[in-house]
């Protein structure tokens, strides 16, 4: 007897992409894993607490009109001596230390994330290029991202920060030391995605498709850029996500060392290195509140990033 063969309505409406995606192994293992809802919920709020930062301060850091230097260095509201108006106390300069954590973090978010997104962009088109070339563009490519790993990232962002800051006029350093911050942290994590691009890249060329579109004679950046990168997008991602709390980390180090951004503009590095000077003097408030935030980011956005490698990784299903 022969099977009987499933019949398939042509009327029905394939799935939805949210049906998919419910339906998806990736889903599962998100909702079944509760240390990665958390580490995803505490992430969502934090970076939509700090780009909601002008509608739910309680005050503004930069405008000098919401700004006392008479309530300078106030404790929080609960510590004898605190205001009800300043939850978390104030700052040397009387601004609100809730306002500006708000501040300060989402600056740290978006160096951050830009860094991350230059690394990447750089990291894996020079990646993908060295997998699909190969021969000694390759050797090239890969033997200077090995010599740049051997540095320790935060020495090679000071020097690449440095020597930034030597090149632009003195009247505009503190206006671009963000951008300098960004391309500083970018070079520095390049290497990382590029290596992660070309092993996906020297997988995915020895398939069939990549082959048959060689043969039916598409250019080579075609090839590159329509069949092999979105293929290599996975593992990147994961990198990606992991880079993003290294970056935040490595500009609060740079911050902190006084090499990255301006006190004039905060961010969570900065206020952590003015903390840092009245640490002894019984502020501790200045620097705590600030570490604190910036420990809670990093420890959400790495306990993510963990979870999405091994969510992705298909040899761990």
């Amino acid at each position: 007897m022969s099977a009987v063969e499933p019949r398939v309505d042509p009327a029905a409406k394939p799935p939805s992409a949210w049906a998919r995606l419910r339906e998806s192994d990736v889903f599962h293992s998100f909702v079944s894993t509760p240390s990665a809802m958390i580490a995803a919920a505490f992430t969502v709020i934090a970076i939509l607490a700090c780009f909601a930062a002008p509608l739910i301060a309680p005050f503004n850091p930069f405008d000098p009109a919401q700004i006392s230097l008479w309530d300078g260095k106030l404790p929080p509201a609960w510590v004898e001596g605190g205001q009800a108006q300043y939850v978390l106390g104030t700052d040397n300069q009387g601004r609100d230390m809730l306002s500006t954590i708000l501040y300060g973090g989402r600056l740290s978010i978006i160096v951050g994330m830009a860094a991350v997104g230059l690394g990447m962009v750089l990291g894996v088109g020079l990646g993908v290029i060295a997998g699909y070339v190969g021969g000694a563009l390759d050797a090239v490519i890969m033997r200077i991202a090995d010599v740049q790993l051997t540095i320790p990232g935060i020495l090679l962002a000071i020097l690449i920060n440095g020597i930034g800051r030597a090149f632009l006029p003195p009247e505009i350093r503190e206006e671009f030391a963000i951008y300098v911050v960004i391309i500083a942290i970018g070079l520095t994590d390049w290497p990382q995605f590029a290596r992660v691009a070309r092993g996906a890249t020297l997988v995915e060329a020895q398939k069939e498709y990549v082959q048959a579109a060689r043969v039916i004679g598409l250019p080579g950046w075609l090839i590159m850029l329509r069949h092999i990168l979105p293929n290599t997008l996975r593992p990147v991602l994961v990198i990606a996500t992991i880079g993003l709390a290294l970056a935040v980390i490595a500009e609060a180090t740079l911050s902190f060392l006084g090499q990255g951004i301006p006190p004039t503009t905060p961010s969570l590095g900065t206020l952590i290195r003015v903390g840092n000077e009245y640490l002894f003097s019984g502020l501790w408030w200045i620097t705590l509140f600030p570490a604190i935030a910036l420990v809670v980011l990093v420890f959400a956005v790495n306990l993510l990033g963990d979870w999405m490698r091994d969510a992705l990784n298909p040899k761990l299903r």
